[in-house]
C-alpha cells in the first residue's frame, strides 16, 4: 500500500549562503575584531492544558525537533510510562516529555504494533501469536501488518520525521533511526478503512473511534515542529475524551498537518517536566494507571 502523504516533513537548520565581493581582504586585526552571529538559542519543548467541556487536552510542542530530536523506547516488561523514561537516560528530569506509543496485547505483554529502536527492530508483532493466529483478524493481517508508523530518520546527519505506513520506503540519503507503529493516520486524512481498524461491512470499528475516550496522538506542523497530544476524560462528565474525528480536529486548528493516532483508551499517558497526566477514567472516577509497552520521548537538552 503506497502512502497517501505527501514526502516526509524533512526538520532542518537553515542554510546560510556566502556572497563574494570586491572588497579588500580584512588583515588578521580587522578579522578579530568583526561582530560573531551568535547562533540561536535551542527552543526546548512546550507545555499546555487546554481545558474543554468533556475533555483535558494535555499538549506538548516540540519548536526545535533538531536539538531535541523525538526518540522510541520499547521495553520488554510492560511498564508505565514514567517507569520507562526512568531508565532512559542519567539523572533526574533528564526526559522532558513523553508519550505511550505503539500497540500491545495486555494478556501476554507482546507488541502488536512494529518498533525500531537506534536501527533495529525490537519489536515484531509477528512474533506474537495470539495476533497472527487469531482467526477473527485472518482477512485483515496484510493491513494490520502495515499500519501506520511514526519515524526519526537520520538524514546526512540531521533529524527528520515522518508518518507512513510501515512498508514504505525510506528516502534516498536517509538512515531509519527509530520508528513505532500504531494508527490510523487522523491527518490530512483519516486510513481506518486502509489500517483494517474499520470495516463497514462487518460493522467493525476496533477503537471505538465514534465514542468519546482517552486518546493519545503525535503530530507534524508545516513549520517542523512535532506535537505530542494526550486527550484525558473529566471527572463528573460523562460521556468525555474525545473521538478521533475531534482529536484530528483539535490537531489540524493547531496547525497539525499529518498527526498519527496511538494507543489510546487506558494507556493514554503523558510525562512533561517530571509530572506524569493519566487520560483514562474507571468507573469509580479514578485514574487509570496502565503499564504500556513504548514510549516516544524527547531528552531535555545538554
Amino acid at each position: 500500500m503506497r502512502s497517501i502523504l505527501q514526502p516526509c516533513l524533512i526538520v532542518g537548520l537553515a542554510v546560510t549562503l556566502g556572497l563574494s565581493s570586491c572588497a579588500p581582504v580584512p588583515d588578521a586585526a580587522d578579522a578579530a575584531s568583526e561582530d560573531v552571529v551568535p547562533a540561536e538559542p535551542a527552543m526546548p519543548p512546550v507545555y499546555e492544558t487546554v481545558n474543554l467541556p468533556a475533555a483535558i487536552v494535555h499538549v506538548v510542542t516540540i519548536p526545535d525537533p533538531v536539538r531535541y530530536p523525538m526518540q522510541v523506547a520499547v521495553v520488554d516488561e510492560l511498564a508505565r510510562v514514567d517507569q520507562i523514561a526512568s531508565q532512559l537516560c542519567d539523572g533526574e528530569g533528564c526526559v522532558a516529555a513523553a508519550i505511550n506509543a505503539g500497540f500491545f496485547d495486555p494478556n501476554n505483554g507482546l507488541t502488536t504494533s512494529h518498533v525500531i529502536e537506534d536501527g533495529a527492530l525490537v519489536a515484531d508483532p509477528n512474533q506474537n501469536e495470539r495476533l497472527i493466529g487469531n482467526p477473527d483478524l485472518a482477512s485483515y493481517m496484510d493491513r494490520i501488518l502495515n499500519r501506520s508508523e511514526f519515524r526519526h530518520y537520520d538524514c546526512g546527519g540531521t533529524p527528520s520525521y515522518a508518518i507512513t505506513f510501515h512498508q514504505d520506503p525510506v528516502p534516498v540519503g536517509c538512515a531509519l533511526v527509530d520508528a513505532v507503529g500504531a494508527g490510523p493516520q487522523l491527518l490530512p486524512q483519516d486510513t481506518s478503512v486502509e489500517e483494517g481498524f474499520i470495516d463497514r461491512t462487518a460493522r467493525r470499528d476496533a477503537l471505538g473511534s465514534q465514542s468519546p475516550n482517552a486518546r493519545s496522538a503525535v503530530g507534524l506542523t508545516a513549520d517542523g515542529s512535532v506535537v505530542m497530544v494526550m486527550v484525558a476524560q473529566v471527572p463528573g462528565v460523562s460521556p468525555s475524551g474525545m473521538t478521533m474525528a475531534e482529536v484530528a480536529a483539535f490537531m489540524s486548528d493547531r496547525g497539525v498537518t499529518q498527526a498519527l493516532n496511538l494507543d489510546g483508551g487506558s494507556s493514554s499517558t503523558l510525562m512533561y517536566g517530571g509530572t506524569t497526566h493519566y487520560g483514562r477514567l474507571n468507573a469509580a472516577g479514578e485514574l487509570v494507571q496502565r503499564p504500556v509497552k513504548s514510549i516516544l520521548w524527547v531528552a531535555n537538552s545538554d
